[in-house]
């Protein structure tokens, strides 16, 4: 799911973003695009997604914290050399939370598919200062991220996944 054949500078890439931004395009994204790339990611063993086209692609796989049931999201993601995954809450700028972030932390023990690799990890919500420190990188992967903060009122949450120990 590292493929990225389409860069975020070219005219597709830049259109993929201004569509991301504009509220017309959230509830289509938050239903539409985790079908397709669970559907894709299915097909290709893991190893592929429709988003990876755009920006890295891992599946998250948490403990439900209400149902206490497995649940795989895919998300955008910055890897951070082969172990670790940075993974942002933005819900594309909704009003709420996503169903993720409460899961890990809830239970932080979770798992990530990340081409085609399933490796089991430890969450760590960052704290405010960790997350100043890595935003402008999370935001060179995907740069939507700082349209998503000024559409909400939260703060976003910005977890570190590293390899469970």
């Amino acid at each position: 799911m590292s493929t990225r054949p389409v860069r975020l500078d070219s005219r597709l890439g830049r259109l993929v973003q201004k569509a991301a931004q504009t509220s017309k395009f959230q509830p289509v994204a938050l239903k539409l695009a985790p079908r397709m790339d669970t559907i894709v990611s299915r097909l290709s063993g893991g190893r592929f997604t429709v988003t990876s086209l755009i920006v890295p692609t891992l599946l998250l796989t948490t403990t439900g914290a209400k149902t206490g049931q497995q649940r795989t999201t895919p998300l955008a993601t910055m890897p951070d050399g082969d172990d670790v995954w940075y993974v942002v809450g933005s819900n594309f700028g909704t009003a709420k939370h996503p169903a993720w972030t409460a899961n890990l932390l809830e239970t932080p023990r979770a798992s990530v598919t990340y081409a085609g690799r399933a490796t089991p990890v430890d969450a760590h919500l960052l704290t405010d200062a960790e997350k100043a420190e890595v935003w402008p990188r999370l935001t060179k992967v995907w740069p939507t991220y700082d349209t998503y903060v000024a559409k909400t009122d939260r703060n976003l949450r910005v977890f570190r996944l590293a390899r469970a120990t």
